[in-house]
């Protein structure tokens, strides 16, 4: 894999770990998004975030968090209300990017979702990220998955 192509990853990872600490914060307080992600953008060093990825993935996971939301009940095993702040944000932005993104192969979505979790969660929330993402994925992207069998 190329410099260039390494760097476009880590900087989309990097934008991804902004999303869900912003997402997070919004479900938490409520703040206004344009507020969360400019004091993001000052408060931290930027410079090797994908800054357009991470403004998508904060404004949009907040204005359709309803409807992916929806997408998400049917493949939890509780209710909405009893997951762990960090968990919904980190299972929002999953949702999204398997909905939105098909550019996206799902296991890297998932892959990244994990890692989120691992970093932000508590000790075994990144297996229940995995299961339900996996779960949803099979919804969303059941061709994609019957290609990789």
């Amino acid at each position: 894999m190329s410099q260039t192509l390494q760097a476009a990853y880590a900087a989309k990872r990097k934008a991804r770990r902004f999303a869900v600490q912003g997402i997070y914060e919004w479900q938490m307080s409520q703040n206004p998004v344009h507020e969360i992600e400019a004091r993001t953008r000052v408060e931290n060093a930027m410079h090797k975030v994908d800054l357009n990825y991470y403004h998508e993935l904060l404004t949009q996971v907040v204005a359709q968090h309803e409807a992916l939301d929806e997408l998400l009940i049917p493949v939890l095993d509780r209710e909405l209300s009893a997951l762990d702040g960090v968990e919904l944000a980190t299972l929002r932005l999953g949702a999204y990017e398997l909905r939105d993104h098909l550019e996206i192969p799902y296991r890297v979505v998932l892959d990244e979702a994990i890692e989120l979790a691992k970093h932000f969660g508590g000790a075994d929330s990144h297996k229940y990220i995995n299961g339900v993402l996996d779960r949803l994925s099979s919804k969303l992207r059941e061709a994609e998955k019957q290609q990789a069998k």
